[in-house]
């Protein structure tokens, strides 16, 4: 028992480490090797985690995203009634932690679908599950929005979420180039407090 759950510290390791790496070089700027010394793994061992270093990245994006489903889903759950502004305070968690980042990295979804979607169709497969799961998780937010009357009818949740989730990816980038949080909370503003009103 021991050993399977050391077997799965270091498989955690493995994905944390990948985040970090393939956020700061990318998928082809990161070598297996470089993963394997940063958790001190021989590099023999890798296959006993991972079928492949695709296999690797497809699990790593799902490593990635989860946190930002656990904190996402927190907000929501705790929202005392106002869906609309726990999404405000979670976007506005997201700036501060962009601004202490001191705007590097952005998103590692957002990364790779430029990087590697259109050359690894099992990447790609696992970008797609994780931009779905957090767009349903916004649609349901904007959903309960609606439902409380702060939130525009005429549109569908699952357009405004797709909007969002767009807009954010868009912002993100811009705030790389422009060393700025500016974009996102132009972003966010327009959206929450102007074109997303009744």
């Amino acid at each position: 028992m021991a050993e399977k759950n050391q077997k799965q510290i270091n498989r955690e390791n493995l994905l944390s480490q990948g985040v970090a790496l393939l956020m700061a070089q990318g998928y082809h700027g990161t070598g297996l090797k470089e993963i394997l010394d940063a958790v001190n793994i021989p590099k023999g061992s890798f296959y006993n985690y991972f079928g492949s270093k695709e296999n690797f990245g497809a699990e790593v994006i799902q490593h990635y995203i989860e946190p930002f489903i656990q904190e996402l889903s927190g907000h929501m759950q705790n929202n005392d009634g106002n869906a609309l502004g726990a999404l405000a305070r979670y976007y506005a968690e997201l700036i501060e932690g962009a601004e202490k980042a001191e705007f590097k990295g952005g998103c590692l979804l957002g990364n790779l679908m430029g990087e590697i979607s259109d050359t690894s169709p099992l990447c790609q497969s696992s970008l797609q599950v994780a931009v779905k799961r957090y767009r349903d998780l916004l649609r349901t937010a904007l959903q309960q929005a609606q439902e409380q009357g702060t939130i525009r009818t005429d549109k569908s949740a699952e357009e405004m979420a797709n909007l969002l989730v767009d807009s954010w990816q868009g912002a993100l980038l811009r705030m790389k180039i422009e060393k700025s949080t500016s974009p996102l909370k132009y972003c966010i503003d327009n959206l929450l407090n102007d074109l997303f009103r009744p």
